[in-house]
């Protein structure tokens, strides 16, 4: 594992109830640490959408952890 490169930060802001979403996962699955937990997520969410690019146009308002209207870009927010 010492050989892993990791050059590159990335910064993000959660809501409360992101972060707490977020935190309970990690503790569930005893992820070593939250940026662990995060990286999992992101590959588990990138695997599940077949690696799916964003719309032109979408905001980053528009994803979230908890609330998944980011998920298909191509939905207006109201779209149910």
């Amino acid at each position: 594992m010492a050989d892993l490169e990791r050059g590159e930060r990335l910064q993000i802001m959660l809501s409360m109830d992101e972060l707490r979403a977020v935190e309970n996962w990690r503790f569930e699955k005893r992820m070593p640490s939250r940026a662990a937990a995060v990286r999992e997520l992101l590959r588990r969410g990138l695997a599940a959408e077949g690696f799916l690019t964003a719309g032109e146009g979408v905001t980053s308002g528009r994803f979230g952890v908890v609330d998944k209207a980011g998920a298909d870009a191509s939905r207006e927010p109201d779209d149910k």
